[in-house]
């Protein structure tokens, strides 16, 4: 289900980032004054990684016999990053979000790094869209599963004609209902 709103309308331009040779008290330092949970690492206009606090936790419990001057953005980075293309839907971004379990997507066109996208960002416009994005997601994945099975009653999403809620409905006979119900009966 497509919103019609795009990633590129949400995504923050202005994003905080370091260069890979960045030492980590120096990223912690820009973290704390900007007020942001991670760091983009690039290079010119490319990603090259991601940086969390997450990230510089573990490196000051782990490594707490080295100097953090002495550890480089790009020695803790995180290289593998799922990324997005600014005229993706915004339903895109949040099943990406939810099925890669993250929180912060790079918006990336032609290679080149252009923005940020972070669950912050989607909650900020419209708070209820996470629910309904993740109902979708839900009934997809639900509807997925019932097209695998042996079920064999027609199908459609609606309104339960006996207990009112929206879901997957079967047709039993004369009414449609939800399969709470058409398993009751």
């Amino acid at each position: 289900m497509d919103t019609g709103v795009k990633v590129g309308d949400l995504m923050t331009r202005n994003f905080v980032h370091v260069d890979p040779d960045t030492d980590l008290k120096k990223c912690a330092q820009i973290m704390v004054k900007k007020r942001v949970g991670s760091l983009i690492i690039k290079h010119k206009d490319k990603l090259k990684g991601l940086l969390t606090e997450k990230d510089i936790i573990w490196a000051i419990v782990k490594k707490s016999k080295d100097n953090l001057k002495n550890i480089k953005a790009k020695d803790l980075m995180r290289r593998k990053i799922v990324t997005i293309r600014p005229g993706a839907d915004i339903t895109d971004a949040m099943q990406k979000f939810k099925k890669k379990k993250i929180r912060r997507l790079p918006v990336v066109e032609n290679g080149k790094l252009i923005g940020y996208l972070t669950i912050k960002d989607v909650l900020k416009i419209d708070p209820g869209l996470y629910q309904m994005i993740t109902e979708t997601v839900k009934i997809k994945e639900e509807t997925e599963k019932l097209n695998r099975s042996n079920i064999n009653a027609p199908r459609k999403q609606g309104i339960c004609e006996e207990c009112g809620e929206f879901d997957l409905l079967y047709h039993d006979e004369a009414q449609w209902l939800c399969g709470t119900c058409y398993n009751k009966r």
